[in-house]
């Protein structure tokens, strides 16, 4: 089978990058074909035969020539249809998999391969993967950047919201293009022509879903996760958080909880906005962004790791990474987040952005290691798909 993986960014950027490369590198490995086309980069690390690209949209640099074009660029693109169209004339996918396309290569492309497919009779399906509400929510996070408030305005077609809650970037002139680009392509009704659009979470589904047309094609199936071993591990003397630092996760408001809690030790790993909010907090260790080995340790010692966020989270790595190296996790019960824990057995839930709960259950589960303990042992048993396991599945999709 030949199978196009069509993204915007062909270079690791992200959770969507790291999905079709993992994804795209499997299905070679069992004797499928797989090409990419996406955007030119300096970084692309995967490509096409024929090297068929668009041009690199850089939103935060660029020429102001380049940057006056960018409002017709990112609702229409002829430049995706005629490099995408060099691309299915040379490599006759039997699968188009779309994944992150908005704005930088546009639904424009969905429209080429409905004329590449009646004008050469190839049977070639339209798969896309949300890993996000691209589609429901112009801003894709469903989450208003100023007021930092989880909103869903737009659901249901009413992208006028967008603009007038300056939901991208803050800028009314940015929010007004992705308006535009949202009623665009409602009107324009390409989105029918997908044929199957996989969400990572139920909670993202029913977002979906409330696009009537959207309900008819959509399928909840929760990310692939590498195989880990399973070791009996010696737990130390410490809480995890690992991830961005950044108000939408939750930062802000374990921080205050951290405070309030100068018994507890915490360590936190990773990056972001807040940095200079942790340090100095005397029961909290900034070790930095760590991955690899060094990771993996902290999180296997760890009593149980806290992943606090207040935006509608869809299937969060790191809740299920901590589970697979036998660390429970305090989570917040909001999005995809629940759909990832098996409640009072690999780990606990409280009410997102809710610092009383979050202190309580965090003071609870340090001062009850038998507890933790139980539920360190029934993550020994908890199942998240292969890679193996999510392509089998893909399959029928694919078919």
């Amino acid at each position: 089978m030949k199978v196009l993986m069509i993204n915007k960014f062909l270079y690791p950027n992200g959770g969507s990058e790291t999905y079709i490369f993992k994804l795209g590198d499997y299905l070679k490995s069992q004797g499928h074909e797989v090409e990419y086309f996406g955007m030119e980069h300096k970084g692309r690390s995967v490509g096409n035969r024929v090297n068929a690209y668009t041009s690199d949209m850089d939103f935060h640099g660029g020429s102001k020539l380049a940057k006056l074009s960018y409002p017709l660029k990112t609702i229409y693109s002829p430049e995706a249809r005629t490099q995408l169209r060099k691309v299915l004339d040379d490599f006759q996918p039997d699968v188009c998999h779309l994944n992150n396309f908005n704005y930088q290569l546009t639904p424009s492309m969905i429209l080429e391969i409905v004329k590449w497919r009646k004008q050469t009779g190839k049977q070639c399906k339209i798969i896309f993967t949300a890993h996000d509400y691209q589609l429901v929510c112009p801003n894709h996070m469903m989450n208003n950047p100023n007021t930092h408030q989880n909103c869903e305005k737009c659901l249901g077609g009413k992208f006028t919201n967008c603009m007038k809650g300056k939901c991208i970037h803050g800028s009314t002139a940015k929010s007004a293009i992705g308006m535009l680009e949202a009623y665009f392509w409602k009107m324009n009704g390409a989105y029918k022509y997908i044929d199957k659009m996989i969400c990572c979470s139920e909670f993202l589904k029913t977002k979906m879903d409330s696009n009537p047309l959207f309900r008819k094609k959509t399928v909840a199936l929760h990310n692939f996760v590498d195989h880990v071993e399973w070791k009996e591990t010696d737990k130390k003397d410490y809480v995890l958080y690992f991830g961005r630092f950044s108000e939408e996760k939750g930062i802000g408001t374990l921080i205050d909880v951290c405070k309030s809690l100068p018994e507890v030790q915490f360590v936190f790993a990773g990056a972001g906005p807040l940095e200079e909010t942790i340090n100095g907090i005397a029961n909290i260790k900034n070790v930095g962004f760590q991955t690899g080995a060094a990771l993996e340790q902290l999180i296997r010692e760890a009593q149980f790791s806290i992943y606090p966020s207040e935006w509608y989270e869809n299937c969060p790595f790191s809740v299920m990474e901590s589970q697979m190296y036998g660390t429970p996790v305090l989570a917040a019960k909001i999005g995809g987040i629940p759909e990832l824990i098996d409640e009072n057995k690999t780990g606990e839930l409280f009410e997102s952005g809710n610092a009383d709960d979050l202190k309580a259950k965090v003071k609870e589960l340090w001062e009850n290691r038998e507890k933790i303990a139980s539920y360190s042992a029934n993550c020994k048993s908890i199942a998240f798909d292969t890679i193996e396991e999510y392509v089998e599945k893909l399959m029928k999709f694919y078919k």
